[in-house]
């Protein structure tokens, strides 16, 4: 089930799903430990007698975000309760807590009494057993803990504090479901400890509310290390009042997303708005030690026993070039510092790490099928790193904080990009490509690694190394030499996607369609324009736009990751969002009047269309009936998206600038294409 709603700060994650139940707790990495393991936390209204849990389908909800902030403005409506229920929602920006108001107006002809009850299905650190739950009195709330992770959960109505009736219990074995089963009466337990595979739910009691009028309550999440941590943030929240963190975390965001205030273009509003909620929405999925996460939906992870919950050095990347070209300097720092910390001796970035800094998981094998050593790498994951870095200099010049990333990350990958050649056609070596599937000599790590080089080279270029830049500047020319005599395929008349070249230097075409060809131009490696490039670009909008109502772009032919349709002809695979802003930029690209520009326009719309109500993208989605498919949300659908806007309102400025005025807006670094000489 997609996550519809995330709330984070960078240190606490908190997930809901499209019910709005609860489903991950991730701290105190973003991404690392989903204390909840993905499960379903449920919320409850017990009305008069009458009960009803949040996946109900008596439910008529509405799920979005306050305006250009991270607190969730959700409606619920229950005819059959004659209630409707309004949440407002944050994990405060600064501190480790989830917030919650929670308003009921009665819609009966009679007074009601109301209780709201809340449960945890604990997991502490990943595992559901050797948990401890117990009421503290002291701060009238249920404590969670595991080694040195601690949960309170704790509540008011009105200047009443602590929660007025509690359960702690047993789940997951001998036929336990758990203590959410003991709300639907309207009453709780009381039990005061539980350890083991255990669970707690709390009750607020709302009390009485006549027809017509609105009762409310607070319930707040404090996550810390110790009894301490908790007990202090307990009694901050008790004297500041739980709705001011609400209220600062409202001002915060808002002051936030619109801090960069660059020029938009003709960009319709919805698009903008959409650009605001993916910096948002990317932000909840950054953590504060420098790791961006893929994605934080824990539905994965039940599915395969693995999750999306690393930090793939490509993925970043992307993200953090998106966020420097829209005025966000910061979170991109802590990343390529991560990377520095990260990066081998001898110069190449891993498949994925956890956000703390350890090798994630991986498939990639060490060795070939005869048993010869093998690097487990994408090399395009390493040469993004430093093609952003770039990019993050030209627009900050932030000259001390290169300083120290320079001989340790951007020459070490510089230099192995160098070596790390195939020694007949001097392409860079076979890795795995980019969508983790095949091995081999691929044109998007080809286009990568050649903008990688010449990133490499301008940074030496600066620091006054011009030997240096000289040697991975010649490199990138020959790679780019060699992309055009070997990836070009004469018998189809467009580039191959992926090329092997046996022992004798014979090379082997695979011309499956992809759309990751866009880096052909996108990484500056050949020109838009370019006549082999052209060929190449609309055989492939061609044959992987997806031929249904719904529309949009696939990856490539016979795409089998979460496959729908054996359709092939007219669904190639499910429409990627990440497809449709590829398609876009690459209009976006080309486009040499802004009449040509507003061609890119229909598939930026495309992007708004499918997104969920909440402004939320997920990696793909269903080709018949626009259900989202796989992990939601993908940090990358958004930071693509958010690249292609900014490109598009580049471009646009540009091509409408004034002819008298044309050379200052080539000096604006925002929203200028990756290739564009304005980089160099």
């Amino acid at each position: 089930m997609p996550r519809d709603l995330p709330l984070g700060n960078g240190s606490l994650l908190i997930n809901f799903d499209s019910n709005y139940s609860l489903r991950d707790i991730y701290y105190p990495f973003v991404g690392h430990f989903n204390h909840t393991d993905g499960h379903v936390n449920h919320v409850g209204f017990w009305v008069a007698g009458r009960f009803a849990w949040l996946d109900d389908p008596g439910w008529e909800r509405t799920l979005v975000y306050e305006p250009e902030t991270l607190v969730a403005d959700v409606t619920l409506h229950h005819p059959d309760l004659a209630i409707t229920v309004h949440l407002s929602d944050a994990v405060d920006f600064d501190r480790t807590i989830f917030v919650r108001q929670v308003r009921v107006t009665n819609h009966g002809d009679a007074a009601r009494e109301v209780r709201f009850f809340c449960h945890y299905d604990w997991h502490l650190e990943e595992v559901d057993g050797a948990n401890t739950v117990h009421y503290a009195p002291i701060l009238g709330a249920v404590i969670a803990y595991k080694n040195d992770n601690y949960f309170a959960a704790c509540g008011s109505v009105g200047d009443r504090y602590g929660i007025e009736s509690w359960a702690t219990g047993y789940k997951e074995f001998n036929g336990m479901q758990g203590t959410w089963r003991d709300a639907e009466d309207g009453a709780l337990s009381g039990n005061p400890i539980a350890q083991g595979s255990v669970d707690a739910t709390i009750g607020l009691h709302l009390g009485e509310i006549a027809p017509g009028e609105t009762g409310e309550g607070h319930h707040w999440l404090i996550a810390a290390h110790t009894y301490q941590e908790i007990e202090t943030l307990h009694f901050v929240v008790k004297q500041r009042g739980p709705e001011s963190f609400i209220t600062r975390t409202r001002n915060y965001w808002r002051l936030w997303v619109n801090k960069g205030n660059e020029p938009m273009g003709d960009l319709p509003q919805p698009m903008i708005d959409l650009y605001k909620r993916s910096l948002l929405t990317v932000a909840t999925q950054m953590d504060s030690g420098g790791a961006i996460i893929a994605a934080t939906d824990g539905d994965v992870w039940t599915f395969s026993r693995d999750s999306y919950a690393y930090m793939w050095p490509r993925d970043g990347a992307l993200v953090a070039n998106a966020l420097s070209h829209s005025g966000y300097g910061e979170p991109t720092r802590a990343f390529f510092k991560f990377c520095a910390r990260v990066i081998t001796p001898q110069g190449y970035l891993l498949h994925k790490y956890t956000p703390a800094g350890q090798v994630g998981s991986s498939w990639h094998t060490w060795s070939d099928a005869q048993g010869h050593p093998q690097l487990p790498i994408q090399e395009d994951e390493t040469a993004l790193v430093i093609y952003s870095l770039w990019q993050h200099y030209a627009i900050f010049r932030e000259v001390e904080f290169i300083k120290p990333l320079y001989a340790p990350l951007v020459k070490a990958a510089a230099n192995f990009m160098v070596e790390y050649r195939e020694p007949h056609t001097k392409l860079p070596a076979p890795s795995w490509d980019l969508w983790e599937e095949r091995y081999g000599i691929h044109t998007f790590t080809v286009a990568t690694v050649f903008a990688g080089l010449r990133a490499a080279a301008n940074f030496c270029e600066i620091f006054g190394e011009t030997d240096v830049a000289v040697k991975y500047r010649a490199a990138a020319d020959e790679i780019r030499m060699a992309a055009r005599a070997h990836l070009w395929n004469p018998l189809t008349g467009r580039y191959a996607r992926r090329i092997t070249v046996d022992d004798t230097g014979s090379v082997t075409h695979d011309d499956t369609m992809d759309m990751a060809m866009i880096a052909l131009c996108q990484s500056g490696l050949f020109e838009p324009g370019d006549p082999q490039v052209v060929a190449t670009m609309n055989a492939l909008m061609e044959r992987l736009h997806v031929k249904t109502t719904v529309g949009g772009y696939a990856r490539y032919e016979n795409d089998y990751y979460h496959q729908v349709s054996q359709d092939i002809a007219n669904v190639a695979g499910n429409p990627w969002f990440i497809c449709s802003c590829w398609a876009a930029e690459y209009l976006i690209a080309k486009a040499a009047t802004c009449g040509e520009l507003h061609d890119a326009l229909p598939m930026l719309q495309w992007v708004v269309d499918h997104a969920l109500p909440s402004g939320i993208l997920a990696e793909q989605v269903d080709p018949y009936t626009d259900a989202p498919l796989s992990v939601s949300p993908l940090t990358w659908s958004h930071a693509e998206f958010i690249a292609t806007i900014r490109w598009y309102a580049g471009k646009h400025q540009r091509l409408s600038a004034p002819a008298h005025l044309a050379h200052l807006t080539e000096q604006t670094p925002f929203g200028v294409m990756p290739g564009e000489p304005q980089h160099e």
